[in-house]
C-alpha cells in the first residue's frame, strides 16, 4: 500500500526537473483552495470528483491527490483507482507538508 503514497519531495523533484505527464488534484472545497493551494494544482472538490474524473482527468498520466488532511488524500485516491485510474499517489502530508519543503503556492 506504501506505493500508493507520494512523498513531497519526490514530487517536488519531478516539479523542478520538469517531468511532464502528471496532474496534481485539490479536492478540498472550493474556497479553501482559492486561499491557497500546490502551483499548478487543479481543484475538484471530492463530492465531484468521480463525475468529473473521466472527463478531466487522463488516465496515461501521473495523478496526485491532496485534500484536508491523509485521510481524505487516500479516499480520493481509492475513488479515482476505482474508476480505473492506475497511477494514483496521495501526497502524504498534502499542503503543510509540502510548503515545509518549501513547494510553491499560489492563492490569496
Amino acid at each position: 500500500m506504501s506505493n500508493l503514497v507520494a512523498d513531497v519531495n519526490d514530487l517536488k523533484s519531478r516539479l523542478e526537473w520538469g517531468q511532464p505527464a502528471f496532474t496534481i488534484i485539490d479536492v478540498r472545497d472550493r474556497h479553501t483552495y482559492n486561499h491557497g493551494h500546490i502551483t499548478g494544482a487543479i481543484s475538484i472538490p471530492l463530492d465531484d470528483l468521480a463525475d468529473r474524473a473521466k472527463s478531466s482527468l487522463h488516465k496515461e498520466r501521473h495523478i496526485y491527490i491532496y485534500g484536508e488532511h491523509d485521510t481524505q488524500a487516500a479516499y480520493a485516491a481509492q475513488i479515482l483507482r476505482s474508476a480505473g485510474f492506475n497511477d494514483v499517489f496521495a501526497i502524504q502530508g498534502g499542503i503543510t507538508a509540502w510548503k515545509t519543503v518549501g513547494g510553491a503556492t499560489e492563492g490569496v
